[in-house]
């Protein structure tokens, strides 16, 4: 049985201030000709379906399609719940589409949706675990669950696993070894992290948190990235549907499939007179989300509303020169374990935002790290 794994879509995500429904719009129309195509008999869909516990209602509009278009193709499809969706929300009306084979993860109660199939192999099972943390473990079962490993570790064996059959797992957490990028969510000392090894009872870990294709350990714990490019820092990849093909016991074959996107995101470095010569641009695509390292000592004049001229998607400029390795080399001095969490995220967002944290904004921030800290208790 062949199925396609997909995840953290982030329907409604905005990168830098720019929308990218249209462009996820492209690329669902696109994931759609790869189910025809590769004759996919089933889809995985690994959380952070929307970027928003509460998505606007244009991203909803768009999901709605994707699945109904997967529904007419008579494919199933398994989908569970990330840390950026609301598991509530995303698990409504779970009952009456199961009718066309569309199938949610629940709210976690202890309890993890088991999805039986058939092929000419036998029996497969598809277990859909949503995205869970220690305090929802704790609260199921009455036991303590001092970090992410635990509460993994104890969600597992609570799922009564057969393990003479295949099995395959949807899940939504972040696997000590991952490599990580800057577009993720980001916790604090690595205390979300959890070992390959909770997989071991399933053939196929379908994994989704992660936005960089790549598996951890054995081949079959994967994550398949996502379907677009989030960050800068994602620019050098090549974003794929990874198709997983379900033989007898013990044999998985995984594959994947290159995704063209609508806009391409990626890096130009170069001095402004360099990056504006026609020579330069003239046979790459200027409609590309991207990013100018401009190497001139002297800031340019109103450089951004100028390079938007030939770039109009441009979005960051930033310099690489003199002063500013200088004055990175002073504010990378200090050591990074002796910052709490509110200066590292400050930090961050700077970097991301190119601009400091509003009053508001640290206030709001904080606030959250000590909402955070009390839930992980």
């Amino acid at each position: 049985m062949r199925f396609m794994h997909l995840s953290d879509l982030h329907i409604g995500k905005r990168v830098n201030e720019y929308s990218m429904l249209e462009d996820q719009k492209y690329i669902l129309a696109q994931i759609l000709e790869i189910a025809v195509r590769e004759k996919a008999e089933g889809v995985l869909l690994a959380g952070d379906i929307y970027d928003k516990p509460v998505p606007p209602a244009e991203a909803v509009q768009v999901f709605d399609s994707f699945l109904t278009k997967l529904a007419d193709l008579k494919l199933p499809v398994f989908i569970i719940s990330g840390n950026h969706d609301s598991a509530e929300r995303l698990a409504f009306g779970a009952q009456l589409m199961s009718g066309r084979r569309v199938y949610f993860s629940p709210v976690y109660d202890g309890n993890v949706r088991k999805i039986e199939l058939g092929d000419e192999y036998g029996e497969l099972c598809v277990w859909l675990l949503p995205f869970i943390k220690p305090a929802f473990v704790r609260h199921a079962f009455d036991q303590e669950a001092a970090s992410y490993q635990d509460a993994l570790k104890i969600a597992v064996e609570h799922m009564d696993i057969d393990t003479e059959k295949r099995n395959i797992l949807v899940a939504h957490q972040f696997v000590t070894g991952a490599d990580r990028c800057e577009s993720e969510e980001v916790s604090v000392g690595g205390l979300d992290n959890v070992d390959a090894s909770v997989f071991d009872g399933f053939d196929y870990a379908a994994l989704g948190h992660i936005h960089s294709p790549q598996h951890i350990g054995r081949e079959t714990v994967r994550y398949c990235g996502t379907p677009l490019k989030y960050s800068f820092s994602e620019a050098g990849q090549e974003k794929s549907v990874t198709l997983v093909d379900m033989k007898e016991k013990g044999a998985v074959e995984i594959s994947k499939i290159p995704l063209a996107p609508l806009h391409d995101m990626r890096k130009i470095r170069g001095a402004y007179m360099e990056v504006t010569a026609r020579s330069f641009y003239e046979n790459t695509d200027t409609e590309d989300y991207v990013q100018i390292i401009l190497t001139d000592e002297e800031d340019i004049p109103d450089g951004l509303q100028k390079l938007r001229i030939i770039y109009p998607n441009l979005m960051q400029l930033e310099y690489d020169n003199k002063r500013t390795r200088e004055n990175r080399l002073i504010e990378g001095g200090g050591e990074t374990e002796r910052k709490s969490e509110l200066e590292l995220f400050q930090e961050f967002y700077e970097m991301q935002n190119n601009q400091p944290m509003s009053k508001e904004q640290e206030a709001f921030a904080d606030s959250l790290i000590r909402t955070l800290k009390e839930v992980q208790r």
